[in-house]
């Protein structure tokens, strides 16, 4: 007997039950973006090798450990994206969409990192990624954390995430805040957890972010990159503050928020829940003016982030919110031969925004009426040969103590009024 086939671990299906709540997240974020004036940008999953090792950093886990890359048949270099933001970049600017204009941007769709697989953090993940470009000045930055703040309202989440935003400054005054750092954790580095003794010699200001509880008591005493601003980032930086105060948009300045990534600058910021364990990040992003130019492009001002879908999907069934998303039918109808299916078809014709579903396959009609209430329906609608002979239809009320009542088929509107909002 042959292997059964399974899904490669970290890489899972996403039933029909888990979709709903899927579609209800997705459709509830593509309709705020929407109004915020942003056009959705569609992706290829596979791009040359060079484009993430180019903006993402060499040095980077990502790039180092992470990435799914593998040669084609001409010995070209691809791989499967680990994040959106490079190849949103290279399409603007390979399209001719970026010199000396604006854009907002959204797109959807799967990652790829290999990682070890566990809650909140997979193999092939999710992410609805924003980006703008062109804006330089913190306005826009701002509009970026109203419009998620927007998301965790409409999901009913705004008492579950909380908002941390940092500035990590100009380029030079990163370099300068790194020298420090680096002296300081090298006279320490005896004390480093094992990952933070590793990014000392590469991705030193990645040591910040270290999950290590002596490590993190450790820079409890570090430089603190605040201390070594540029006086445009301190500028842009309190605009930002007074405005989201303005808004009544409650943060955290947390110093050591650095983003896992090389290329960002000035603004960066994460929503996160303690609802989720060690995967509280729910959504990260920032500014990246030196993005485009790194990848041959004129210079671009940018901004832009990110939120996994998977995180976002737990989070809604941590805190009890998938209880009213599901896919269940609205009506459920009953009966057999062709008449059955045209009739279904009919109510949907009518009905534009409720789900039908008509039993298919024939049988007893006691037990097509546990099918009807097995599948969750509201209503059921019967059409049996008494029904067909005279043009009605028996409703049967599946959820609400109702008497059942035999209507002519086109005098249906008032059964159908409360499914027609």
């Amino acid at each position: 007997m042959s292997k059964k086939i399974q899904a490669i671990r970290g890489m899972n299906d996403i039933l029909p039950e888990q979709s709903a709540i899927w579609r209800h997240l997705e459709s509830t974020v593509k309709d705020i973006v929407g109004r915020y004036g942003y056009g959705e940008i569609r992706l290829p999953i596979v791009e040359y090798t060079d484009l993430f090792k180019r903006t993402i950093g060499e040095v980077t886990d990502i790039v180092e450990k992470e990435m799914y890359t593998f040669s084609d048949r001409n010995d070209e270099s691809l791989t499967l994206r680990p994040e959106g933001t490079a190849g949103c970049v290279r399409a603007a600017e390979e399209h001719g969409m970026l010199y000396n204009q604006i854009q907002r941007l959204w797109y959807t769709g799967p990652m790829f990192r290999y990682e070890k697989p566990q809650k909140g953090r997979y193999r092939q993940f999710h992410q609805i990624g924003v980006e703008t470009f062109g804006l330089q000045g913190p306005d826009v930055d701002v509009e970026m954390i109203l419009m998620t703040a927007k998301f965790w309202q409409a999901l009913g989440l705004s008492d579950q995430v909380t908002l941390q935003i940092n500035s990590l400054g100009s380029s030079e005054a990163r370099a300068t805040y790194r020298a420090e750092l680096v002296s300081y954790l090298e006279a320490r580095k005896d004390q480093l957890d094992e990952d933070s003794q590793r990014r000392l010699e590469s991705n030193p200001l990645r040591v910040l972010d270290s999950k290590d509880t002596k490590t993190q008591l450790l820079l409890a005493d570090a430089p603190s990159l605040m201390d070594f601003l540029d006086e445009d980032s301190k500028a842009h930086f309190e605009v930002l503050t007074s405005t989201l105060d303005a808004a009544g948009v409650a943060y955290e300045i947390n110093p050591r928020l650095v983003r896992g990534l090389d290329y960002y600058c000035k603004t960066v910021f994460e929503w996160v829940t303690d609802a989720l364990g060690a995967q509280g990040t729910v959504c990260a992003g920032g500014r990246y003016d030196g993005l485009v130019e790194q990848l041959g492009g004129k210079p671009t001002p940018a901004v832009g982030f990110a939120m996994g879908i998977e995180r976002l999907v737990l989070l809604l069934e941590a805190t009890g919110l998938t209880g009213e998303i599901s896919s269940k039918p609205d009506f459920y109808v009953v009966g057999s031969g062709p008449e059955t299916v045209l009739f279904a078809d009919k109510v949907r014709d009518q009905l534009s925004h409720a789900v039908v579903q008509c039993h298919c396959g024939g049988g007893k009609f006691k037990k097509q009426m546990k099918k009807a209430n097995d599948s969750g329906a509201e209503i059921a609608l019967i059409l049996g040969e008494d029904e067909i002979a005279n043009a009605q239809v028996t409703v049967k009320y599946l959820r609400e103590q109702k008497d059942q009542v035999v209507v002519a088929q086109n005098e249906l509107g008032s059964v159908f009024a409360q499914f027609c909002k």
